[in-house]
């Protein structure tokens, strides 16, 4: 059992999203799994550049992205894995800028032109996705991010598995508020949010990581 997870956060060490993402990753390995984490932005490479060589009826093989730089090799490792864990901070309503340009690259290779929709992935495995945010939960809704979250969530399924969204809300943004603009938030809330909320946070994301190890995939919710 292989699980990999990507983290799309610059923050690389320590902070919210990798934090989780080492917890999802140590609860895989409780129950087994070999792991391994991608830092998305120690890599150089884009999004999605339109060339539709994934589409050509004459190409030699599915599932292939043909641009060439440091995704490429990840990409070719993704097809051993046995379930995948994305983190990403939400940054003005969304993923991440390279969380975004990994999932492009990650799934339209997948994505057939064909009446059923039938995925190219040669097999069906665990998906995750962590997110990482400043807003509060009574917010999401109201700021779309729900809508915004599913699309992704049944991006995954469609193309590998059923997906799993973990959300960790009303996160801490700047270790010392006092350096930073911050006028808006109450410091010593998010203090004491990310002391008592943010450890309940992470004992969801190892009990995520089991999951992931476990090897049983339901039924993708898309």
């Amino acid at each position: 059992m292989k699980v990999m997870a990507f983290n799309g956060s610059p923050r690389k060490k320590n902070w919210n999203t990798v934090s989780l993402l080492d917890n999802a990753l140590q609860g895989a390995m409780s129950a087994g799994a070999e792991t391994e984490l991608v830092q998305l932005y120690d890599l150089s490479f884009s999004g999605c550049i339109s060339c539709f060589s994934c589409k050509r009826l004459s190409r030699k093989k599915d599932g292939i992205c043909t641009v060439q730089d440091d995704l490429s090799a990840v990409l070719n490792r993704i097809k051993e894995a046995d379930a995948l864990i994305i983190g990403t901070p939400v940054y003005y309503g969304s993923e991440s800028a390279a969380t975004r340009a990994f999932l492009e690259r990650l799934c339209y290779p997948y994505h057939k032109y064909a009446k059923n929709r039938q995925s190219l992935f040669p097999k069906r495995i665990n998906t995750a996705m962590i997110y990482t945010m400043n807003a509060p939960e009574e917010m999401l809704e109201k700021m779309g991010y729900d809508k915004i979250f599913g699309i992704t969530k049944r991006m995954l399924g469609m193309h590998f598995g059923a997906c799993e969204v973990l959300l960790s809300t009303d996160t801490l943004q700047y270790s010392d508020y006092d350096k930073f603009e911050a006028e808006m938030f109450n410091k010593e809330e998010k203090y004491r949010r990310h002391a008592e909320v943010f450890p309940e946070d992470g004992k969801r994301a190892f009990e995520l990581g089991v999951r992931m190890a476990s090897g049983k995939i339901p039924k993708p919710d898309v």
